[in-house]
């Protein structure tokens, strides 16, 4: 069975990630001391250890991929993330953004559509730290109304659209985060829904993400 260790060498590898992503523009310090927290390489495959720590992207289970340090830092800054605010992230993937929002003392309600990823986290050796995260196996694109209205809203996977259904679950003045567009290249935005239910649109950087899947994956 795997044994977890974060050692000197991880911290120490961390401590070049975080000035890493400084030197690429993130600037928010509660985003890079949540990093700089989180011992990455726990999220993969123990094969991956010493690269863990690699500015890039890595594959997971079921064809999804635990996110380049740098996305994951640029989403969560321009979420504008306050503590205790109540978050929905579609796309759990490996936790690892979770854990960053969690780290950061939101309160974050996390979606998974592959059940394998979703069973896989009931195990996961940093579960029980974060008691202020919630899973759920579901349809990102439905969200989750019975826990709404929420603060921010964070997708990560490529949206083909903005779902009407989660801007509807926002509080006014909320913010979602979303990569949107079809095929290899998506635009980061970032919507701020107005009194009158419509949202603001803000245009960010050229991202490459997972496309995002409407309904369940048994």
């Amino acid at each position: 069975m795997r044994t977890f260790e974060d050692t000197y060498r991880h911290k120490g590898l961390r401590m070049q990630l975080v000035k890493v992503l400084r030197e690429k523009g993130i600037t928010d310090e509660r985003v890079l001391t949540a990093i700089q927290n989180i011992p990455r390489h726990y999220f993969m495959d123990s094969a991956f250890d010493k690269i863990a720590y690699e500015d890039r992207a890595f594959p997971i289970a079921e064809g999804q991929t635990i996110s380049q340090p740098y996305t994951v830092a640029y989403q969560t800054q321009l979420l504008e993330l306050k503590p205790y605010e109540k978050v929905l992230e579609i796309g759990t993937g490996s936790g690892y953004q979770a854990i960053v929002l969690g780290e950061m003392q939101a309160q974050v309600f996390t979606i998974e559509r592959q059940k394998k990823l979703f069973d896989e986290h009931r195990k996961f050796v940093l579960r029980n730290k974060y008691p202020n995260i919630k899973y759920f196996y579901g349809d990102g694109f439905e969200g989750l109304p019975t826990f709404g209205p929420f603060d921010k809203v964070i997708i990560t996977a490529a949206a083909p659209y903005i779902p009407p259904k989660l801007i509807q679950q926002m509080k006014v003045g909320g913010k979602m985060v979303i990569p949107v567009g079809e095929g290899h290249v998506q635009r980061m935005l970032r919507l701020t829904k107005q009194a009158d239910g419509t949202a603001k649109e803000e245009v960010f950087e050229n991202f490459s993400f997972v496309p995002m899947v409407e309904g369940k994956n048994s």
